[in-house]
């Protein structure tokens, strides 16, 4: 019988799926405390958190294309295979964990701007920094889907013929010649 570990897919229980649930609860408890508050102290806390969640997110986006593109050059990737974690690329338990976790920051990103918008007479809060928050989910599944994704391996050459590049420099025959000497 195999161990709990072992039935599990590869990289299902990857430090980046932890840290996305971790910075997930985060964002959910600072941003409805903040929205729920309102006061100046919480605010700047909820507002610190998601900048910081945004930073993350950027950093790893930046991170998991570069790792996609290494890997494109031997797997077929798709952008919504990296980011979205659709199709086979992803085991179903870590598209449940790392989507839920994305559709999560969106959700409390939107209802939390806005919940506070316009409450105080002026245009705006500072909970919509709450907006920027969801890069980190994609980031993060970026970077999962990049490491430990599984693909298709890259389509190969189908013919014998030589690269479009090649039969370029290749002179015409002279049978070429007279067959287009009639053309002019």
């Amino acid at each position: 019988m195999k161990t709990p570990d072992e039935q599990r897919p590869a990289g299902a229980s990857s430090p980046i799926i932890r840290v996305d649930e971790v910075g997930t609860a985060l964002f959910v408890i600072t941003a409805v405390l903040a929205a729920a508050l309102f006061t100046n102290p919480v605010k700047v806390v909820a507002v610190v958190v998601c900048v910081a969640l945004f930073t993350i997110g950027v950093f790893t986006f930046l991170l998991s294309f570069w790792a996609a593109v290494q890997r494109s050059r031997t797997d077929n990737i798709s952008v919504t295979q990296l980011y979205f974690l659709s199709g086979e690329a992803t085991p179903r338990a870590v598209k449940r964990v790392m989507n839920g976790a994305l559709v999560v920051q969106s959700v409390v990103a939107l209802a939390t701007a806005i919940a506070r918008n316009r409450t105080d007479g002026r245009a705006g809060s500072t909970l919509a920094f709450g907006i920027l928050v969801p890069m980190f989910g994609l980031g993060l599944n970026g970077l999962w889907c990049a490491r430990h994704g599984t693909f298709a391996p890259r389509p190969g050459p189908e013919s014998d013929d030589p690269p479009e590049s090649d039969a370029a420099d290749v002179p015409p025959s002279d049978d070429e010649m007279e067959q287009n000497s009639r053309h002019g």
